[in-house]
């Protein structure tokens, strides 16, 4: 008899046990989801987090080879003289170390008349804030150059002529633009303003030239040209209303003892690209002034074929 009690006093405790743990298990299997199934405070916002929208990107990932960009029956119009040595045509590249972000060339020709100089420039603008496109950020860029080249607003004059006006117009030279430029506001432009680089292209030292490689109109820094070279509106430092998102030309004569340049800029932006175009001319000869329509004709020229060639 003693065994049989034995076994049931071990069976006993068996049902008890298990009811208990079914109990527990259910209890804590409900207080678990109960708080899961329950929405906290911060789930809505974590979603909104999640539908931040970022800025467009530009149009532009990529720039054109500078140096290629140019076609040869252009740079035969800015160059004259070239022929002589086909290799001019070929241009030296800008040192740059991002070609898909800032690429740029330049070309050299001179001849008994006087030399030339032809520099382009591309700059891919890459904004790094989320809430600002890449179009702005370029956009930005871009009124911060015309702002230090002193280039008035569009609506600050009755009317703005454009690219094409100037080019069609035909008569003498006229003054572009040191009458409406202040002294000395292009040296916030690449290549403007800086009579020590100027110098540098014509092998000149800067030592006795500094104190006269200011703007100036036409009529002062002529010194008795034979040339009438007076502002006109189709001439003046201006905004161009049929170039690309945005753009402005720039004209500046410059009188030095070491002779006498008209520096040419033609600065315009599509997307998140701006482009830049320098086209200068320098001759020791004080009575014969660079003609402003010539020079700025054939610079925006270029600048229409440069548009094309973004859209490639």
């Amino acid at each position: 008899m003693q065994p049989a009690q034995r076994r049931a006093y071990e069976r006993r405790p068996i049902p008890a046990v298990a009811v208990l743990i079914t109990v527990l298990a259910a209890a804590g299997l409900g207080g678990c989801t109960g708080s899961d199934s329950t929405p906290g405070p911060d789930d809505g916002a974590s979603g909104d987090s999640g539908t931040a929208v970022s800025a467009e990107p530009g149009r532009y990932r990529t720039l054109p080879e500078a140096c290629g960009a140019v076609s040869r029956k252009n740079l035969q119009a800015l160059l004259p003289g070239a022929e002589q040595d086909d290799k001019v045509y070929e241009g030296q590249a800008a040192v740059t170390y991002d070609i898909d972000r800032r690429d740029g060339c330049r070309w050299k020709v001179e001849t008994p008349s006087g030399t030339r100089y032809l520099t382009i420039d591309f700059q891919r603008v890459v904004s790094y804030d989320p809430s600002v496109s890449d179009d702005d950020r370029a956009q930005e860029t871009y009124e911060e150059r015309a702002t230090a080249a002193d280039i008035p607003d569009a609506t600050s004059s009755p009317s703005t002529p454009s690219a094409s006006s100037s080019r069609s117009e035909s008569g003498g030279a006229s003054d572009s633009g040191s009458s409406s430029a202040s002294p000395g506001s292009s040296s916030d432009e690449p290549g403007k303003g800086d009579n020590s680089n100027k110098s540098g292209k014509d092998g000149k030292t800067d030592s006795g030239d500094k104190g006269t490689g200011t703007p100036s109109s036409g009529a002062d820094a002529s010194g008795g040209s034979d040339e009438s070279d007076t502002a006109s509106a189709d001439t003046a430092p201006r905004r161009l209303d049929d170039l690309g998102d945005d753009a402005f030309l720039n004209d500046q004569l410059i009188t030095k003892d070491s002779g006498i340049h008209r520096d040419i800029t033609v600065v315009f932006r599509s997307s998140n690209v701006i482009a830049t175009i320098e086209y200068d001319q320098w001759t020791t000869d004080k009575k014969h002034i660079p003609s402003s329509q010539e020079l700025q004709g054939k610079a925006q020229d270029l600048a229409d074929e440069l548009t094309g060639r973004l859209n490639e």
